[in-house]
């Protein structure tokens, strides 16, 4: 089979991925109120209502957490192309569940998303692992970042269409349409990608742990998760909440408009970079993405005091009212997105050059275990200094937990190979 409609398949995985798991995400709060959760007792245990919804996304991250390291040690002791299928199908299933069973109760609703997880997990980490490896070592990131572009493309369209699809005919129509994506996908891999005929005895999972360059990556990576997981999701919170949180009490059309900078940006700029990290060196992208990333971080507070002071307009057709601030915030969203941009492909492409021939799956289970801490800690940490210091901290430490992870991996990367750190890898 030609490389080509490989990885056009591939990517048309990772879409696939992308949009079913937005679609869900977008329609969240409508399950919370269709479901009406309540206090429930399960093995002698009440469960508050509260920690219930919670368990709506935890069933989800927990599934994914679990699934990561035998799927993993699956993939690179069997065929990739055959997991990958199977995960997909698993997610028509789960998608399929989620307009009838899943709205029956609670602990159903919570069951899928566990699926659901399992799916995702497996058709990412196959999907990436299999692109990784089917790439030469100079257009692997390239391709790395077309794949990611596939996601964020996925990421925009799913969320427009499940919000629109989802006010005019309702759930069932929502999850058709993911279902039909997610099964044009199956049979692109079944009919346009090779069986994966490479094998790795052992549990690679331990070495690969333990390998220098992974361990330095990770040094950044642990922190990085903390700083996207907070960046990330309150930039749009710091968006909508009302004033008297903190936040700026926008709309939902302008709340939109800052997520889609940000995920529009990295889009659009993610096989370019990854073309330029496969050319001067992936490192070098890592340490001035993340460094970018957690400076533009430091700056969204300051979003109001700019809009001030450029005396920018505070409203805009369709947008409606807003304030001076908006067009500031919406500017620093698309420059998150291009930072992360410059660091995600060449750090993709550094745990793929590294799992080559030992095990690529394996690698990115790594990456992906590393970084479940953080996001976690991430949203409880913004929450407290949200309410209890003050909506800016939360991008001051997200910044600073992104600069001080770029400095951690400047500084292994020195240890590893001395003054020349940045040239070497």
């Amino acid at each position: 089979m030609s490389d080509s409609r490989q990885f056009y398949a591939l990517y048309l995985t990772r879409f696939s991925g992308g949009f079913g798991f937005v679609a869900l995400v977008t329609l969240l709060p409508e399950y919370i109120d269709l479901l009406d959760p309540q206090p429930t007792t399960v093995l002698g245990v009440t469960l508050g209502a509260g920690l219930i919804v919670g368990l709506y996304t935890t069933g989800f991250t927990a599934a994914q957490t679990v699934a990561v390291v035998p799927l993993a040690w699956a993939g690179d002791r069997g065929d990739k192309r055959l997991l990958l299928v199977g995960a997909l199908l698993a997610g028509v299933v789960a998608y399929a569940l989620f307009p009838g069973p899943a709205t029956g109760s609670s602990l159903a609703f919570v069951g899928v998303r566990a699926l659901q997880g399992i799916a995702v997990t497996g058709a990412g980490l196959m999907s990436l692992a299999m692109v990784g490896e089917l790439a030469s070592a100079g257009t692997r990131a390239n391709h790395i970042g077309k794949a990611n572009a596939s996601r964020f493309a996925a990421s925009i369209l799913g969320s427009l269409s499940a919000g629109a699809l989802y006010e005019a005919v309702g759930l069932d129509a929502v999850f058709a349409l993911v279902v039909a994506v997610l099964s044009v996908a199956t049979v692109s891999v079944r009919l346009f990608v090779d069986r994966d005929e490479t094998r790795i005895e052992g549990f690679p999972f331990a070495d690969l742990a333990l390998n220098d360059r992974i361990v330095a990556i990770t040094t950044f990576r642990a922190p990085y998760a903390v700083a996207v997981t907070l960046v990330r999701t309150w930039v749009p919170i710091y968006a909508g909440v009302a004033a008297s949180r903190g936040g700026l009490a926008y709309g939902a059309l302008a709340v939109s408009a800052t997520v889609v900078a940000e995920k529009s940006a990295n889009m659009l700029c993610q096989p370019y970079t990854g073309r330029l990290s496969d050319r001067y060196g992936r490192a070098v992208f890592v340490l001035a993405g993340g460094t970018a990333y957690g400076v533009v971080a430091l700056a969204v507070p300051l979003a109001p005091a700019v809009g001030a002071a450029l005396a920018l307009p505070a409203a805009f057709p369709a947008v409606g009212a807003v304030s001076p601030a908006f067009v500031p915030l919406v500017g620093l969203s698309a420059l998150l997105g291009i930072a992360d941009a410059f660091r995600e492909p060449a750090s993709m492409a550094l745990f793929a050059d590294e799992g080559a021939g030992q095990g690529v799956a394996s690698s990115f289970g790594v990456r992906e275990l590393v970084w479940r801490p953080g996001s976690v800690i991430g949203p409880l940490v913004g929450g407290t200094l949200m309410t209890d210091v003050g909506m800016a901290w939360v991008f001051y430490v997200g910044g600073g937990a992104a600069i001080v992870g770029a400095a951690a991996f400047l500084l292994s990367l020195v240890r590893l190979n001395g003054p020349g750190a940045l040239t070497e890898w």
